[in-house]
Formats: structure tokens, sequence, C-alpha cells
């Protein structure tokens, strides 16, 4: 594997009782990503006690001073709405200001979206929607939006792509908490296998995983899924993975929507409650 490098430790961590640290580099509306983050979501089911993880969005940008002053405009009412491919990783940062679990709500609620085509989701407007949709404090979510705290924060993110030479989108790098060494750099996309090995190299003891859970808890964890992502996770077929998928339908558990390209499965009425 080529794409596996060492890299230096990031400029600021957060210690835990978890001794593996993983920096998932993506752009949030590749499809790349979406990839990725399935593969993610089997590893924090089944080893999720080993690491804790977080997004580093490394999307390509520029004039972002230009965007975050136009954002404020929208605010006195001198644009009714404004597009712009630096409004998505904007958004995320400003939901990020009110926890992780609230950004990784609004992530999921804007992947949705860009799945679907439901949204725009590069308007400020359908953004702001967005945030109501995924449970945040609207009127927080707007305040904090084009702030120079969720500018700050994705140049700050833009900033640790650059340092640890992340040249490839989707990557992760592995840190282990424990013993002062270098990070491990996985550039692209491999099988799941991979990154329970390096798991367990990195950990250097054998490592024990977690029963998946049932399809019910599932849903109430991610709130949807496509059939892919199932059959991935719980390591059966698509046709048994759409049947289970069509029973929870039936019992107005889960519902389907789609358009010409993708198929989701989502949770009905999330709570929001994990």
């Amino acid at each position: 594997m080529n794409n596996i490098q060492l890299v230096s430790e990031p400029v600021a961590s957060d210690k835990t009782s978890k001794p593996i640290e993983l920096y998932v580099f993506i752009d949030p509306l590749c499809p790349n990503a979406f990839k990725l983050q399935s593969l993610l979501k089997k590893l924090q089911l089944e080893y999720e006690h080993y690491f804790t993880w977080r997004y580093v969005l490394s999307t390509e940008l520029t004039a972002l001073n230009c965007v975050t002053r136009r954002i404020k405009g929208c605010f006195t009412g001198a644009d009714v709405d404004i597009t712009h491919p630096a409004l998505p990783s904007l958004a995320i940062k400003a939901a990020e200001l009110q926890g992780k679990k609230a950004a990784n709500r609004y992530i999921r609620k804007l992947q949705e979206h860009a799945l679907l085509g439901t949204k725009n989701v590069h308007s400020y407007t359908a953004l702001v929607k967005m945030a109501k949709e995924a449970n945040l404090d609207q009127e927080e979510f707007v305040k904090d939006f084009g702030s120079k705290e969720a500018v700050r924060a994705f140049q700050c993110d833009l900033y640790i792509t650059r340092e640890m030479e992340i040249d490839e989108v989707p990557s992760i790098v592995f840190f282990n908490e424990y013993i002062e060494e270098e990070g491990l750099k996985v550039s692209g996309i491999y099988s799941y296998e991979i990154y329970v090995h390096i798991l367990q190299e990195m950990l250097d003891e054998k490592i024990v995983r977690k029963p998946l859970p049932s399809f019910d808890e599932l849903f109430q964890r991610f709130h949807y899924l496509t059939t892919d992502e199932v059959a991935s996770i719980y390591s059966i077929s698509i046709s048994d993975a759409e049947r289970e998928l069509k029973k929870r339908m039936l019992q107005q558990k889960i519902e389907r929507v789609s358009n010409e390209t993708v198929t989701l499965w989502r949770l009905k009425q999330p709570s929001f409650s994990f």
C-alpha cells in the first residue's frame, strides 16, 4: 500500500482515555467521502471503544473573506440568498460550535440532501433550513454562520491539512495517544479489513470486536443509510439487506426515499437522542 505514510503529531490534540485518535480528512460533498464514511460507521460500531475521531474539512476553496462578507449581507437583507462552494464548510463549522453531535447531525442532513438532490447545498437559505431539520438551535446557527469563530475553525482545518501534507481526500491519519510517535497516514480508500488491521497494529494487541446493533438500534444511531451500507455493516447480500429493510418499512419504522441515482432508508421521526 503505497499510500500509507508516517506523519508528524498534530498541532493540537485532545488527550482522551481511548488510545487511538483518527483525523478523518474529507470534502463533505465528494462521493468518495460518502464511501469512507460508510467504512467509518462500521468501524465505530465494532471498535469505537478503542478510538476517538474528528472530521477535518479539506475542501479546496478560494475567496473565503469575500463570501463571509456576503453572508453578513443576508442578515441585513442586502442579499435575498447567495450560493458559494465555501458555504457548506462554513455551515458545518457553525454547527460544530453547538457541539460534535450537533455537527455530525448537520453533516448527515447536508449529505442526505446532496445525495437526493432535494436542496441546493451551496445555498445560504437552504443551509439555514437544514440546521432546523438537524435539530440545531437555528438562531445560534445563523449568528455563527460566517462568524469569525466559524471562519477560524475552517481555516484551522485547512492549516492541519497542509501541515500533515494531505494531498488526497479522503484520508485518515491514525495517532496513538499513549505512544510518542508519528501518526500513520492512509490516503484514499481501502477495504474495511485494512483499517481494522491498522488499529490492531497500532495497539500491538488483539482487539475485541463489539457485537453489531440490531437494525432498529442502527437507525436510531445513524438515521439514514443506503442498502449497500446496511449490507456492508452486517456482511450480508444486497438482496438480504433489502428484504430486512422492506420489513421495517412495512412496520412504519423507516421510510424509503430515492431519486434516479440513489435510494436511502431513513428513520421515521428521529429523536436525536444519541
